[in-house]
């Protein structure tokens, strides 16, 4: 089975439209959902509409930061993100509200764990930055692979059966071989707003079979989703970082 992964859409639905589109056009059975649905964008609704249609349909998600700051105020965002998530709690309805609170924080599936961070207290939103965070986010589970987001670009950690960490530098288009007998941790980057230096939308495929992981980077219409930002008044700031993906 073809599962595709996405995460950090963030209000993106140029970015996401292209990206499912492209998922499609591979042949992907099953979507999994890694958080981050709304914020910095300007298209909630329609993002998470379809995220709900999605799970409708049989996909899984999973809740993220800015999910979570829908309803809880108490979650931390830097100024341009609470800008935005002031805007964002405007532009949704009860039943997305509602949908978002709901989210679990990980879902686990045939030795797969999805999760937006680190998977120790997923509900602390820790970044997966680092070889030793990863180690940890890995050893809070027996799951073989642990698909995450949170971090904006894509990164891949292996952990051996002897604590040996080796981390790699994802090539998009180059498939990577997950092997058994060890535990694995997939960065999947992000849908709606990049920030390793590359513009097009990203994504990630995974083979149920041959076990082999694709990272997937997908062109949209970045200046359909900066005249959004900037038409809906949300910071300048927001529209122009996805023109250079940082």
């Amino acid at each position: 089975m073809l599962i595709a992964l996405f995460a950090d859409i963030h209000s993106n639905r140029q970015a996401f439209e292209a990206c499912l589109a492209d998922a499609r056009a591979q042949g992907a059975e099953q979507n999994v959902l890694l958080g981050d649905y709304v914020g910095y964008g300007a298209d909630p609704d329609w993002v998470v509409t379809t995220v709900m249609e999605l799970v409708d349909a049989g996909a899984l998600a999973v809740m993220g930061n800015h999910d979570c700051a829908v309803g809880n105020t108490k979650v931390q965002l830097n100024l341009e993100a609470q800008a935005a998530m002031e805007w964002t709690r405007g532009e949704l309805g009860v039943a997305q509200r509602r949908f978002l609170a709901n989210l679990p924080m990980k879902e686990e599936q045939h030795s797969r764990l999805y999760v937006h961070g680190e998977a120790t207290r997923p509900e602390n939103w820790i970044y997966v930055t680092d070889s030793s965070v990863a180690s940890r986010s890995m050893q809070a589970t027996f799951a073989h692979v642990t698909f995450c987001g949170h971090i904006h670009r894509p990164a891949l950690y292996s952990l051996s059966v002897t604590g040996k960490m080796t981390s790699f530098v994802p090539t998009s288009g180059v498939p990577v071989q997950l092997l058994p007998g060890r535990q694995w941790l997939v960065v999947v980057g992000s849908v709606g707003q990049p920030r390793d230096g590359n513009p097009a939308a990203a994504y990630a495929l995974f083979d149920t079979e041959t076990r082999e992981v694709h990272y997937c980077r997908v062109p949209y219409d970045i200046a359909a989703a900066a005249a959004r930002i900037r038409n809906n008044g949300l910071p300048i700031s927001l529209a122009e970082r996805l023109s250079v993906g940082r």
